[in-house]
């Protein structure tokens, strides 16, 4: 994706919001136009598809528990809402509080202590009830490891569809990458909306940060007023 604008808009920002943040935002207006990405695969009662009203969000963190780096999750309800700086609280409260304080993390160290004969049926049970798949895994996912200076070409995960970025290049160009569920979308249907995202992310989360740096600029003469 071509996202040079969105790169100068984001840095001249002081509070740059994170980009798995952008990104999540923007395909969560991505899924108010193509309900496909609202949908998930679903077992029980019998196997069909179930389709959400809004999305949800789980965003990966880089964690440290007990002294021992670990990733966790933070689930967004309805990113597509959000301004992008309170997006960015979220997940920077998400990093920054101790884990035990963070609800999602919270209940998956309660769960993974459990023994296997327990937590397994609940694990399927969570990821085959409508209502608890998205409250406890999201309707989507948004990872990347790129400020690292790396990429990841496949990433399993749990929901419907994921999204990862690699390294942005000095021309304004990043790989964008989604991997998915074939029992829910077919490639061609993901390559519009990847054409669609990109759109988005040159379009409303564009003006966003640029409205965001313009009340950056006047605020100073307003108190100085």
């Amino acid at each position: 994706m071509d996202l040079g604008a969105v790169i100068a808009a984001r840095s001249a920002l002081p509070d740059r919001p994170p980009w798995v943040g952008i990104f999540a935002k923007a395909l969560a207006l991505t899924a108010r136009e193509l309900p496909e990405l609202r949908r998930a695969y679903i077992k029980w009662p019998w196997p069909h598809l179930y389709e959400y009203p809004v999305s949800a969000a789980a965003i990966t963190l880089d964690c440290e528990y007990r002294g021992e780096p670990c990733v966790a999750f933070r689930i967004i309800k309805d990113p597509a809402l959000l301004p992008l700086s309170t997006i960015g609280q979220i997940i920077h409260s998400a990093k920054e509080r101790p884990m035990e304080e963070v609800p999602e993390i919270r209940r998956a160290m309660t769960v993974a202590r459990l023994p296997g004969i327990l937590r397994r049926p609940l694990m399927w049970l969570g990821h085959n009830l409508p209502r608890s798949r998205a409250n406890y895994f999201g309707t989507f996912s948004v990872t990347a490891i790129s400020f690292l200076g790396a990429d990841m070409p496949h990433v399993p995960n749990p929901t419907t569809s994921l999204l990862t970025f690699g390294v942005f290049g000095a021309d304004g160009r990043v790989p964008v990458r989604m991997i998915m569920d074939h029992r829910v979308l077919d490639g061609v249907r993901f390559a519009q909306i990847l054409a669609r995202l990109e759109a988005i992310l040159n379009g409303p989360i564009l003006n966003e940060l640029r409205a965001d740096l313009e009340r950056c600029r006047t605020a100073p003469a307003a108190a100085r007023a």
